[in-house]
């Protein structure tokens, strides 16, 4: 999986990409990293105030004035302490405060960037195809949008910044205490290499245990994904335990992983705490052999240890910084990954005007399939001329619903034309495409927000009236003044509370709404009782009146009326007319009517005889053998 990749802790590459979105934050950038300088000179000034403080007025009061700073400060032992400490608080209130400005300007300047990053992923997952979501998972697309740009911003917020204050604060530490004593300096570094040697191995360590965490998250993300949009589905078949025992798995992954970390972090801090200790140890062995040998004073070693403790801080915030850069750097790479997909399928260049007027709809010799060469479509041919109704009828499978998808371009075929008005329809932008056409689906989607807001989806030039009158013409109007709050009656996610014969006469109100040149209705009633169907029926009649409409049908009493009905088998237009013409062929929709029908005689029959005094009723297949039993189907099979 892509979580699993780690790559490397510095990509040049990668960083040049991530900086251009602080780009328009670059005053604030600047801001903030003058004030990371003055923080690490304040922290810097601390321990020399206390080596002054010490050599000038508590070791020795009589010290002769040797500095501009000596004649500045005061004789007298007990102002020139105040005057120090005056000083000293001055330096802690100026780190306090730089790091405060520093810290809210880079999480500030963090946040806008990544707002920016989301944003920009946002919009190019909308313009990606639906074929590149047949193949990537909603769940780790999730993850790239939330988990991957939080490392992003961890990287703004405390990560780059934070390394340079630490690598700032080491060198003016390090050369203050060359400064004082180059002796003590060299000792102070000499357990240098232990650090190094357990940073390194915690690194080692805590990487793979921040692999495992990022699989198990973008698990964790796909999981309640699939199984909370499915949990009708669970509890129907009653799968709640064995649901709750594959999420504890996945869990109990994501758990463990985190207590290596821990583990990780549990020994790595109070290994370099020893270390720290142990160099301080060192030096007051032999700070106080130098002092004795008058080489250096009281105070010199006061600031060393001073200086000792501000040392290994940084060691280990970079050795937690480094974990955070190649985490951002992985992170990248997939988020940037995601963003140099181009999609397949995309508006020409030079787009060609949507024509004007009546339009007729046109395939010929259309071939396509999915994948490869499995073919779903076969040298599918017909037009629709304006204003007509055309019935799409077939098994499942048979390449219904392909059709509608090919017409909205939502993908490419591979041999053949589309075209409408005459015009290909790769010449058209697919903008101007879509919104000539209304589509009503099987399963009609709401999103949360309002009904009102639910038919406009965000189309502006929709008027108030114009709502209403679609809302009256798709027979949802009386529904909605029985609502509470009417129009603006609140829609919860995915439309919960409100039946799927509601929702579906919200959707036919939509498309009506935006007055499309074209209507899809998709196996539109395929999923309402009978009396939403009668309701759906009118509104129907009333969305198609005046429109080229292609309706897409399992039942085949709302498609009766169409002007002309086609008839799907295994990819293929096998027949074609009207209702009375079809069934006099005694084809497939012949049959497609029979078995259709014969449901309800038999429905009939088991009520009035019982189910043991069935009839024995049979009825010929096209295309099967009159002979064989395989050429008749029992209906008491069905």
């Amino acid at each position: 999986m892509e979580e699993e990749v780690l790559g490397k802790a510095y990509d040049g590459r990668l960083m040049r990409r991530l900086v251009r979105y602080l780009r328009r934050y670059r005053g604030a950038v600047f801001v903030s990293l003058l004030f990371l300088f003055a923080q690490s000179l304040a922290q810097v000034a601390g321990p020399l105030l206390t080596k002054l403080a010490i050599d000038r007025y508590l070791a020795k009061p009589d010290h002769p004035v040797t500095s501009p700073i000596d004649r500045w400060l005061a004789s007298d032992t007990w102002a020139g302490l105040v005057q120090i400490s005056a000083l000293y608080l001055a330096a802690l209130l100026v780190g306090f405060l730089c790091e405060f400005v520093q810290t809210y300007l880079m999480q500030r300047t963090g946040q806008l960037a990544m707002f920016d990053l989301r944003r920009e992923l946002m919009e190019h997952l909308q313009r990606l195809d639906l074929a590149y979501y047949d193949r990537h998972p909603v769940g780790r697309l999730i993850t790239r949008v939330t988990t991957d740009v939080d490392a992003l911003n961890e990287l703004w917020a405390s990560g780059l910044v934070t390394i340079l204050g630490d690598v700032l604060m080491l060198s003016f530490i390090v050369l203050t205490m060359l400064q004082l004593s180059p002796g003590m300096t060299a000792l102070m570094l000499a357990v240098m290499p232990l650090v190094v040697l357990v940073t390194a191995r915690f690194r080692s360590y805590v990487q793979q245990s921040y692999r495992r965490i990022r699989v198990a998250v973008a698990r964790i993300n796909a999981y309640l994904q699939e199984h909370v949009n499915g949990m009708a589905v669970l509890q129907l078949f009653n799968r709640e335990e064995r649901s709750r025992a594959d999420f504890d798995r996945i869990n109990r992954d994501h758990m463990e992983a985190f207590k290596d970390a821990i583990q990780a972090y549990g020994w790595f801090y109070p290994v370099v705490e020893f270390l720290g200790m142990l160099a301080l140890a060192l030096l007051l062995a032999y700070g106080s052999f130098r002092i004795r040998a008058g080489a250096i004073s009281l105070g010199v070693l006061i600031a060393f240890f001073q200086y000792g403790l501000r040392f290994f801080r940084p060691i280990q915030d970079l050795s937690e910084k480094y974990n955070i850069l190649q985490s951002a750097m992985a992170a990248s790479e997939r988020v940037f990954r995601l963003l140099d997909t181009s999609p397949s399928i995309a508006s020409p260049a030079d787009a060609r005007p949507f024509p004007e007027g009546p339009l007729a709809i046109e395939f010929e010799h259309v071939w396509f399939a999915y994948k490869d060469e499995d073919w779903v479509l076969r040298d599918v041919s017909f037009r629709i001329n304006p204003g007509e109704t055309i019935a799409v009828v077939g098994h499942t499978g048979a390449g219904k619903t392909t059709l509608a998808s090919l017409l909205l371009r939502f993908y490419d075929i591979q041999r053949g034309s589309i075209r409408v008005g005459g015009i290909a329809i790769r010449e058209l932008a697919l903008d101007d495409l879509r919104r000539h056409f209304g589509v009503v689906l099987q399963d009609p989607y709401l999103f949360t927000g309002t009904v009102d807001s639910n038919i406009r989806l965000g189309t502006q030039w929709i008027e108030e009236e114009a709502v209403e009158q679609a809302a009256g013409q798709v027979n949802l109007l009386e529904f909605v003044r029985e609502l509470p709050e009417g129009f603006a009656q609140p829609v919860r996610e995915r439309g919960n509370g409100f039946s799927t014969g509601q929702k579906q006469l919200i959707s036919f109100a939509r498309a009506l709404a935006h007055n499309p040149r074209f209507l899809i209705l998709d196996e539109a009633t395929s999923s309402v009782d009978t009396e939403t169907e009668f309701r759906v029926r009118e509104a129907l009649a009333r969305l198609v009146e005046g429109r080229t409409s292609l309706i897409i049908a399992h039942r085949l009493s709302t498609i009766q009326r169409a002007d002309r009905i086609f008839v799907m088998h295994k990819g293929k237009l096998r027949e074609s007319g009207t209702h009375q013409e079809l069934l006099a062929l005694r084809g497939i929709y012949w049959t497609l009517y029979q078995l259709q029908y014969k449901d309800q005689e038999i429905a009939n029959a088991r009520t009035i005889h019982g189910s043991s005094e069935l009839p024995d009723r049979k009825i010929l297949v096209p295309g099967l053998s009159q002979q064989s039993p395989a050429g008749t189907m029992d209906l008491r099979d069905r």
